[in-house]
């Protein structure tokens, strides 16, 4: 049978972008959602400023870390421990820091895709209600059983299909709402919004665009994907195509929100209640694209959350990452097991999402100024080692990274 030739090419260069694809899938899930949809509500597109920032970070910090991978053949944590003399110190900090980060992250999501699902079984069978607990269950028994049997490739693939569902969710919904383009537009002149919880919600664009944890696990998606030091311009093109998608993605969320819930005075306090405040505007329809498209993102962002304690520790140890192995099996149970904590925890997901977003941006320092170190040191990466254009983003990056985290701490503490 023959296969379309422009089918044939897409495949082609989805296969070729496969690392990029797999961090849009973990990046772009209901914590960027809940954090792009909230914001566009509350302040219009007023800090579409702070996002298209993180995005063009993101990009430098996702290629300068690719590339010290693809040079080197270490992944990021293992060159941290064996580069610098208390490296194991950093290593290990990283690796704490991140697994509380995603753990809170991690019930924050599964609680956001549980009351989605339960709002899209109400809808769709007249009133029904099923509890979330057997929700998260349902999905946390299939999770596990794909983990248990699947490879790198077949999560790439999952997590592939997951962010097309996704992103053509988002942008269907935002063609069936038909938001004011005008009011879109004019919103976009950047402030920073004196009203309680701008500071935090700048961080939490920052924790969930320009996240920490997306720099760790692109070295170590780039080495899984096998490439080398020949695939320098590839890896390069992955981390544009990734940082260029999640721009659009986000900022077609935001938008929605912005043109719609902004302009009506309406506030945006929890998941749900975007359907419900979807539902006039575009129908029922539009409340069931929203649900296909936000539990896409959920469920994409979960697949690397629970793999991240096996890989990281992979990752200081310097050892093959194998999924299949008894420890890696019993981190991912354990994770799996704190997607019910919003089952039993007072405080609702979306406000769990807000934090741990917002705590992610405090760890970005951590892993922006260790990079620009090793990016430079001639010794590790010979006649690759860092630009003065590449440099000049690198402490940017920095930069940005300590304003972001001082935003934080001011909200939070």
């Amino acid at each position: 049978m023959k296969t379309n030739p422009l089918f044939r090419k897409v495949l082609i260069g989805l296969s070729a972008i496969g690392p990029g694809l797999f961090l849009i899938g973990y990046n772009i899930g209901t914590g960027s959602v809940t954090t792009m949809a909230k914001t566009g509500a509350e302040h219009g597109m007023g800090l579409f400023w702070a996002l298209v920032l993180s995005c063009v970070f993101t990009y430098i910090l996702m290629v300068t870390y690719g590339k010290v991978t693809l040079v080197t053949g270490k992944t990021a944590l293992y060159n941290f421990r064996t580069e610098f003399k208390w490296g194991w110190v950093l290593s290990l900090y990283i690796i704490i820091a991140l697994i509380i980060g995603e753990l809170l992250a991690l019930m924050g999501v599964m609680g956001i895709v549980a009351d989605l699902v339960q709002e899209g079984i109400r809808l769709a069978f007249d009133g029904l209600i099923v509890r979330t607990f057997w929700i998260i269950l349902f999905f946390s028994i299939i999770l596990y059983a794909l983990l248990w049997f699947g490879r790198y490739q077949t999560f790439e693939k999952l997590l592939t299909a997951l962010v097309i569902i996704m992103g053509l969710s988002f942008v269907i919904v935002f063609l069936m709402v038909k938001p004011s383009i005008s009011t879109i537009v004019e919103g976009m002149v950047p402030r920073i919004p004196e009203t309680p919880g701008s500071l935090g919600l700048i961080a939490a664009i920052t924790g969930t665009t320009c996240s920490a944890a997306v720099f760790i696990m692109r070295s170590t998606v780039v080495a899984e994907k096998g490439w080398g030091i020949t695939d320098l311009r590839t890896e390069k093109k992955d981390a544009f195509v990734s940082a260029a998608m999640m721009l659009l993605l986000s900022g077609v969320i935001m938008a929605v929100a912005a043109g719609t819930l902004h302009v009506s005075g309406l506030k945006l306090e929890n998941t749900v209640e975007m359907i419900d405040l979807f539902e006039p505007i575009g129908g029922k329809l539009a409340a069931f694209v929203l649900i296909l498209g936000i539990a896409g993102a959920g469920l994409s962002t979960i697949f690397p959350i629970v793999l991240i304690a096996p890989w990281l520790i992979s990752d200081f140890r310097g050892t093959p990452r194998n999924i299949r192995s008894t420890q890696s099996r019993w981190l991912i149970f354990i994770g799996l097991l704190f997607a019910f904590g919003t089952v039993f925890l007072e405080e609702r997901p979306p406000a769990l999402m807000i934090f741990s977003q917002a705590f992610q941006a405090c760890i970005l320092p951590a892993v922006a100024i260790p990079i620009f170190v090793l990016a430079n040191r001639k010794k590790l990466m010979h006649r690759y080692s860092a630009s003065t254009k590449l440099n000049i983003g690198i402490i940017a990056v920095i930069l940005f990274s300590l304003i972001t985290t001082w935003f934080a701490l001011t909200e939070f503490l």
